[in-house]
């Protein structure tokens, strides 16, 4: 990295990597990430050494901590050097309510960029040569905010928030037979709490200030990366309001077939069009960098975090598939420029349209809700562990689980099921149970939810998969790679870098018309090397495990009665599905009719 040192670097291209969890932004070289900075935390950058993964806020998915990390990789070889990183805050107000501040999120892109542009200052690295900037995002995430002041109208509504079943009870009596599949055909997506437009639907019928303001014509709607794009171009003085394809197709309102917002589906969930950000494609300059130490540098890609990870991860190649282990769990397929609807729980998305006159590309998906922030549990809420390293520490201490099964359905259960009554349930619990079993079968119940969605992906695809290529933060645990591998009866293989999701937006940017420092031909990209894990059990081992493991999920469904409200006492009564006033005016006629009875004798 000596030749790091000094302005003639060439090229670079920026990636903000904005997820659940933290914000990130990355510089890239030659199609080579290089450095990334968080916040303005006062840390230096690192050239020397591998990665250090001792800090505690490397439990996989974690945030609400104020713990940070720096990434920096060798500009030739991609490969991680040291890691810096901030989290970011979420907000529970009530139980399965999660939150985030669109200001906070806001900001902590603006102290990322700026650290690490004074980081490469420090190098004699001039930022000039940063050509475009690249976004990816946690899709879903639902922000609405006032065009006029730039400030938000209520905090973003993350994805996995359970606050819409109600609003998804509603939507579903409309819909003959109740079918939640209705809309499959167009959006490739069933009817659930997990996409945008109910989010929407959620805060025009709750919040005042959100309908006032569409009433005025005040209010515009987007996903995290529609808030960013929007802000970093100007905001409120003449910034662009897009989205591009991967985003879109994730809201529940976008037309999976012709690539643009559906009327009729605006007009079901009551969404006025004029709200919506217009769809542009995944690499293409939406706008410029309005102020910062950027300013005038185009933002020219933009994916979905899971897209991105696909793209990064250079699967380009119908038949192509990467699992990606964050906050949650996200297994996508490459099915090429036609989509395929799944006959067995999984989502039709759009994967990328890598240009303006280019096709549009499709996946098959498997969501899993609980992956990352099932080891923050166990952190936070058990206190078991100081870190996600300690974790794996623990689960190493035995051998298995000694049959204890951990479902984590703290949001229901996505893919394949989308069973919203699903709880989290420990069982198989004995007296010899402790808290290092408890550890490897939370590490094991993330293996087991990914076989569950392979399992689907290999009968709607017809071709079982004969590897998983996989990446993300979960991935330094060597020990649930291995377990990966031992679940699925195939080998596991990762890069050598993980942090695929901030290249693969990289990547879009800087092949992005206007920018073209980057190619996408496939001779044109770099090797990539990787860590491969192999099955080390026996598969009738590994069929038997997954079978009680199935036995587990079956119990964990049907936990949460939607249509009643528990009392003081946790018991459940007819009259808590009754209105008020026809309990009251019942009650009143049966002491009249009492009364009465009461006279004639």
């Amino acid at each position: 990295m000596s030749a790091a040192k000094g302005g003639a670097m060439g090229p670079l291209v920026g990636s903000i990597d904005q997820g659940t969890s933290s914000t990130r932004f990355l510089v890239e070289v030659d199609c080579r990430l290089i450095t990334l900075g968080c916040n303005s935390a006062g840390s230096t950058l690192s050239l020397s050494g591998g990665p250090d993964y001792r800090d505690g806020a490397s439990s996989y998915g974690n945030s609400g901590g104020s713990s940070s990390w720096k990434l920096v990789f060798n500009a030739s070889t991609a490969e991680l050097l040291s890691l810096h990183q901030v989290e970011l805050k979420q907000q529970f107000p009530k139980e399965g309510w999660v939150e985030q501040d669109p200001k906070e999120i806001l900001q902590s892109v603006y102290e990322c960029m700026e650290t690490t542009c004074e980081q490469l200052k420090t190098l004699d690295i001039d930022i000039a040569n940063i050509k475009g900037i690249g976004i990816s995002n946690q899709r879903e995430t639902t922000v609405v905010w006032d065009k006029f002041t730039g400030e938000p109208l209520y905090n973003a509504i993350v994805w996995l928030d359970l606050r819409t079943q109600s609003t998804v009870e509603k939507l579903l009596e409309k819909i003959p037979g109740h079918n939640r599949y209705f809309f499959k055909s167009r959006t490739g997506l069933p009817l659930t709490t997990y996409f945008s437009a109910v989010k929407l639907r959620w805060l025009l019928d709750n919040v005042k200030e959100v309908r006032q303001a569409v009433q005025e014509g005040r209010a515009l709607f987007g996903t995290v990366d529609s808030w960013l794009i929007w802000s970093l171009t100007g905001g409120q003085n003449g910034g662009t309001h897009c989205t591009d394809v991967t985003n879109a197709s994730r809201t529940l309102l976008f037309n999976i077939h012709m690539l643009d917002w559906d009327a009729d589906l605006c007009k079901f969930f009551e969404i006025p069009m004029e709200m919506l950000p217009q769809v542009r494609s995944s690499s293409e300059i939406y706008g410029l960098m309005s102020s910062g130490a950027l300013t005038g540098v185009p933002i020219s890609g933009c994916l979905g975090d899971q897209s991105a990870a696909l793209v990064g991860q250079m699967c380009f190649k119908d038949g192509q598939a990467k699992n990606t282990y964050g906050t949650g769990c996200f297994l996508l397929f490459n099915t090429g420029h036609k989509p395929t609807v799944s006959e067995h729980g999984l989502l039709t998305t759009v994967a990328y349209k890598l240009g303006k006159d280019k096709p549009a590309c499709y996946a098959l998906e498997g969501s899993v809700a609980i992956a990352g922030a099932l080891i923050r549990w166990l952190r936070d809420n058990l206190c078991i562990a100081k870190s996600g390293e300690e974790v794996e520490k623990l689960a190493a201490e035995v051998d298995s689980s000694h049959g204890c099964y951990f479902v984590p359905a703290f949001s229901g259960l996505y893919a394949p099921y989308w069973e919203p009554t699903a709880r989290g349930i420990i069982c198989g619990l004995t007296q010899f149970t402790n808290k290092s079993h408890i550890a490897f079968a939370a590490l094991e119940a993330v293996c087991f939810q990914v076989r569950e969605i392979l399992d689907a992906m290999n009968k709607d695809c017809g071709v079982p998969l004969t590897q998983l290529q996989v990446d993300g933060g979960m991935t330094r645990n060597k020990m649930l790679m291995q377990l990966q591998a031992d679940i699925l009866c195939i080998p596991v293989v990762k890069p050598s870098m993980p942090e695929t999701t901030a290249l693969g937006a990289a990547m879009a940017a800087g092949a992005a018309e206007g920018v073209g420092i980057w190619s996408l031909n496939p001779d044109d990209l770099p090797a990539v090397t990787y860590e491969r894990f192999e099955p080390q059990i026996k598969s009738e081992e590994s069929e038997c495990r997954y079978a009680r493991w199935k036995k587990a999920v079956k119990k964990s469904m049907g936990w949460e009665e939607t249509s009643s409200k528990p009392q003081m006492n946790g018991e459940t009564s007819i009259f808590c599905s009754l209105p008020l006033h026809f309990f009251v005016m019942s009650s009143l006629i049966l002491l009249i009719g009492a009364k009465y009875i009461s006279g004639c004798k």
